[in-house]
């Protein structure tokens, strides 16, 4: 897709693993295409309670990382096997037919138990009147919480495994006064300024912030397939060659 999108390059950062990334840098020389090896953190910030997604990228220990990842996917798997046994009693799903729609996933998501649910034809779409009826993180019948690391523990990870930190759609989880406090302690390389989900003026205002803080500035698709609330096809978020560039300077690659 990214070839025939006329990419040059396509960053690769599944959530809370980077298993992925060996078959996709195969993947891209066989196209020509650059892949750029990250993975993008699920995380809590403690003052707010608010959700924070922390890109890294280029990371050279990997490794390092691993114990955060294994304790989020863990987290993860074991609400959503609560949540499928929820939605079993109100719906003849089995927890096999949502594993067959995540059997190339690291984790279950709540997306695969929706795609079984069409699949037994109680929706015609993810993210419709019956994921939030079972989802929402309020009042959903279904929702089990999963326990994510804290975000600054996590930015205190990826220093240490030597990877980029940048913080992700800023805008998306309100995490405005987030973004100036990382940057201006530092604790983040980069933020990410291109975005499907940006709300008017958002750009303006992170770019700002990188000029202010002398921080990288990247953009994404956040492409996730059929699981996206909004259809984005790959590349409708893109950085520019020059702050590829910036970012592969900076980790030394």
């Amino acid at each position: 897709m990214a070839k025939a999108r006329g990419l040059s390059a396509v960053a690769v950062t599944d959530h809370d693993t980077f298993a992925g990334i060996p078959r996709a840098v195969q993947a891209g020389r066989q196209n020509g295409i650059r892949v750029v090896p990250g993975i993008e953190i699920s995380t809590r910030d403690a003052k707010t309670g608010r959700k924070a997604h922390i890109l890294c990228y280029c990371c050279p220990h990997p490794e390092r990382l691993e114990p955060l990842c294994r304790h989020t996917v863990e987290s993860r798997q074991q609400a959503a096997l609560q949540m499928v046994q929820k939605v079993a009693q109100m719906y003849p799903i089995s927890l096999e037919m949502v594993q067959r729609r995540a059997q190339d996933s690291q984790s279950l998501f709540k997306q695969h138990i929706l795609h079984a649910l069409m699949d037994a034809g109680y929706a015609h779409e993810i993210f419709g009147e019956l994921f939030y009826k079972l989802f929402d993180r309020r009042k959903g019948l279904a929702y089990q919480p999963v326990t994510y690391p804290e975000t600054r523990e996590v930015l205190r990870a990826i220093r240490k495994a030597g990877g980029v930190a940048v913080l992700a759609h800023p805008g998306e989880y309100d995490s405005y006064a987030l973004l100036e406090e990382l940057a201006a302690a530092h604790q983040i390389q980069g933020v990410e300024v291109s975005h499907p989900r940006n709300k008017p003026g958002d750009e303006e205002r992170f770019r700002a912030v990188a000029a202010r803080y002398g921080l990288l500035t990247t953009g994404g698709t956040d492409f996730h397939g059929a699981y996206t609330k909004i259809p984005h096809p790959l590349g409708t978020c893109t950085a520019t060659d020059e702050e590829l560039a910036a970012l592969l300077q900076a980790a030394g690659d």
